[in-house]
This record gives structure tokens, C-alpha cells and sequence, in this order.
């Protein structure tokens, strides 16, 4: 195994999730459908992938772990419903900080959720995260403009924390097989809200969205996937956990170059601080991540 060949896959499928935002900008039809065909296309390409490998599915596993899987499950179709709608919504750089509060907030009800011991050297961190996702949304400023953005992208945040929580509680399920599990069913929950958004009024489809809502299933999703548990398997988690933050830089970075979507000085301020909170958060944990990505983009 090449170290430095599994950190260039994972660090890859990072920068792939922190461009989606960017890809949505340029499709005909709505988020939540793109949501819906990411975790069908993602989740079928998975099985295929271990199928070719000549593994399958641990069924017991599953079974063991299934009221887990389907809380997971549902609440990364939540997750992606919100955040979609975020991008649509605000910028990308605002909604993907906004999503990345999840971290920050699993630390402030890890005590009354998980059980765990507030650390309180962690709690500049957190204070310093409030403080720039408040930069960030420029409500602060009386900018209202965007609010709507910022609570879709805190409630993606909340939908994460869920899928943190469940992490904790899986036992001995191979991760991609939870990822097709959960991916299945996240796909199985957006069809009803993207039915009845849908109803009636159907949604125009040109070829560049096809191929947009393809790659997004397949390389974005299917392939990131891979790459990204051959990572955790096989780096040092610290290395996993503090790599892992390049999605929100990516965003930030994408929104701003390719988008010309103005953060302006506050918000470049806000979006250092909530990142730097986060890292810094893992950076002082006990070994292990405490709070990070148990399932990614």
C-alpha cells in the first residue's frame, strides 16, 4: 500500500465534494432532484464496484445495524435537501460553512447526546465558530437577503449531526456497505418531496444537466466514496479528520473564483474562523476524531 497514493485519492474525492456546489449552479432542474439521482446513481455504482471486487453485502451486518441505517439513511437525504437548497439559496461559500458547523455542534451536545466530557479547552473553538458563521451570513449587518440560505445550510448542519450521532452507534458494518445502505435509502426519502415539488410541472432537462447530474453520481459520489473510505482505512486519523476540511476551503475558493460571488472582508474573516475552529477542534482531540466526517460530501 503507497501512503502517498491513498493521501492523493482521498484529498481528491475532498476537493470533488467541495465543488458540487459549484456544478449545481449549472443544472436545469431542481436540487432535489439532483439529490435524489446522486444517492441512486452513488449507491448503485458501490454495489457494482464490490460486485467486481467479488464481495458482498454483510447482511447480518446490516440487519444488526439497520434502525441505525435508516436514521442515517433519512437524514442524508435531509442533509442534501437542505444544503442543495442552500446553494440555491445563498452563495456557495455561505452554505458550506453553514453545513460545516455540524462539527461544532456535535461538540455542544456531545455531553447530553454521546455521554462524552465537554472539553472545555475546545470552547474558544466553538465560540470562535458563532462568531463567523454570524460574519459569514452577514445578518449581523442587517443583510437579509441571504438568511433563508444560512438557515437551510445550519439545518443541512443539524441533519449532519444526526449522521454523526448514528456513526457512533454502528458495529462491525464494513463502510461501504453502510454507504450503499445509507445512499439507497437517502435517495428512497427525497423521491416523495421531489414528487410532490415536481407534481404537474415537470422539470425541463437539457444535455448539459444530464451529464452534470451523471458525474455528480458517479465520480462526485460513486468514485469520491471509495477513495474517500480507502483513506480513512489506511491514513492516520488526524491526518483524515484535518484533510477533510479542504471541502469547505474548496467551496469557499470555488464560489469566489468561478462564481465571482462576493464573502467581502467580514466574511473572508468568518469563513477563517469557522474552518480554523474545526481544525483546531480535531487538532485537540484525544486521538481520534471526535466530531468529524463519518460520511462525506
Amino acid at each position: 500500500m503507497n501512503p502517498a497514493a491513498e493521501r492523493a485519492k482521498y484529498v481528491f474525492a475532498v476537493i470533488l465534494y467541495g465543488t458540487i456546489g459549484l456544478f449545481l449552479r449549472y443544472v436545469s432542474i431542481p436540487s432535489e432532484i439532483v439529490a435524489m439521482c446522486r444517492g441512486l446513481i452513488g449507491g448503485t455504482f458501490i454495489l457494482v464496484y464490490l460486485k467486481a471486487r467479488g464481495q458482498r453485502l454483510d447482511r447480518e451486518a446490516i440487519r444488526r445495524n439497520l434502525k441505525w441505517l435508516v436514521i442515517a439513511g433519512v437524514s442524508l437525504g435531509l442533509n442534501w435537501i437542505f444544503l442543495f437548497a442552500a446553494y440555491m439559496h445563498t452563495t456557495v461559500a455561505i452554505a458550506s460553512l453553514c453545513n460545516y458547523m455540524a462539527p461544532i455542534i456535535v461538540i455542544l451536545i456531545a455531553p447530553l447526546v454521546l455521554r462524552e466530557r465537554l472539553d472545555r479547552r475546545k470552547m474558544p473553538a466553538v465560540a470562535a465558530a458563532f462568531v463567523g458563521i454570524i460574519l459569514v451570513s452577514g445578518v449581523w449587518k442587517g443583510a437579509a437577503g441571504s438568511v433563508s440560505g444560512v438557515l437551510m445550510g445550519l439545518a443541512a448542519a443539524l441533519c449532519f449531526v444526526v449522521i454523526v450521532i448514528c456513526n457512533r452507534e454502528f458495529r462491525d458494518i464494513p463502510s461501504l456497505d453502510r454507504s450503499v445502505l445509507q445512499l439507497l435509502i437517502s435517495a428512497v426519502t427525497i423521491f416523495p418531496y421531489a414528487l410532490v415539488r415536481s407534481w404537474g410541472n415537470p422539470p425541463p432537462v437539457d444535455a448539459r444537466t444530464v451529464l452534470i447530474v451523471l458525474m455528480l453520481g458517479l465520480l462526485h459520489t460513486g468514485v469520491a466514496y471509495c477513495f474517500y473510505f480507502k483513506g480513512i482505512g489506511s491514513l492516520p486519523v488526524q491526518t483524515v479528520a484535518v484533510l477533510g476540511y479542504l471541502e469547505p476551503v474548496v467551496s469557499v475558493l470555488c464560489s469566489a473564483l468561478f462564481l465571482r460571488e462576493p464573502l467581502g472582508a467580514a466574511g473572508w474573516i468568518g469563513a477563517v474562523l469557522i474552518i480554523g475552529a474545526a481544525v483546531a477542534c480535531e487538532l485537540l482531540g484525544s486521538g481520534q476524531s471526535e466530531a468529524g466526517s463519518p460520511e462525506p460530501g
